[in-house]
């Protein structure tokens, strides 16, 4: 999300974020901004110092003490006193004004990165088996059950993958991240891309092949496992 005041700041930033795949949503002010995060899943706030009727460094002390989310800070001035303060209310970066758009793009991507959650890599442990609505994923035979008890067959590259989704339900994680922990998971490095693996999962989870309910696409952001997960000690 990012808060300016500046119409054409917004427009200029929300246009070229969009265009490099990251969902974005401009607002004007504080109020906004709290309208927002009281509805909205929001992975990261870009705040201008200097707002017409309000303190950005104060909305950005709010934020850190009602939240985690990660802070980008804009000012429209060198000044070192501006951005040792604002790193000191708990921003993760900041960005002089004029920026160039690369640079902002490349920090938004570098604090995501950072503040990325940890995920366990390799076999969970302890954990026999993974269940949701009705099927059962047991780790230790690698077989795959549906509603009705049927085996479905699974790849190495198939089984890898879904075990990650299923450690880490209604959470969405990037290509990249999925692909890093599920080398780990199967005997054999994943010889195919990522949303090739994904398609192949879809044909044998989903009974409605358009309206995808388990391994749920977010835009510019990767995949999310769509329903709740049981975990079977």
């Amino acid at each position: 999300m990012a808060v300016d005041d500046d119409p054409s700041i917004r427009e200029a930033v929300g246009d070229y974020l969009r265009g490099h795949d990251l969902r974005v949503t401009t607002v004007a002010d504080g109020g906004e901004m709290r309208m927002i995060l009281a509805r909205e899943v929001v992975d990261l706030v870009l705040l201008d110092v200097k707002l017409q009727t309000e303190d950005g460094l104060a909305l950005a002390r709010q934020l850190r003490d009602e939240s985690a989310i990660p802070i980008v800070m804009l000012t429209a001035r060198d000044d070192v006193a501006d951005r040792v303060m604002g790193l000191e209310m708990g921003a993760d970066d900041y960005l002089t004004k004029p920026f160039s758009p690369r640079e902002l793009l490349a920090r938004i991507r570098a604090v995501l990165r950072r503040r990325q959650p940890e995920l366990p890599r390799g076999r969970p442990e302890g954990i026999r088996a993974y269940r949701f609505d009705g099927w059962e994923l047991n780790l230790n035979t690698r077989r795959l059950k549906n509603r009705a008890g049927e085996t479905v067959p699974l790849s190495n590259g198939e089984f890898s993958l879904l075990v990650v989704l299923l450690g880490a339900p209604q959470r969405t994680l990037g290509r990249d991240q999925l692909l890093d922990l599920s080398r780990l998971h199967g005997d054999d490095v994943f010889n195919r891309s990522v949303n090739t693996q994904i398609m192949r999962l879809r044909r044998k989870l989903e009974d409605d092949r358009q309206e995808h309910k388990y391994i749920l696409t977010e835009r510019g952001a990767g995949y999310a496992f769509g329903v709740p997960v049981e975990t079977v000690h």
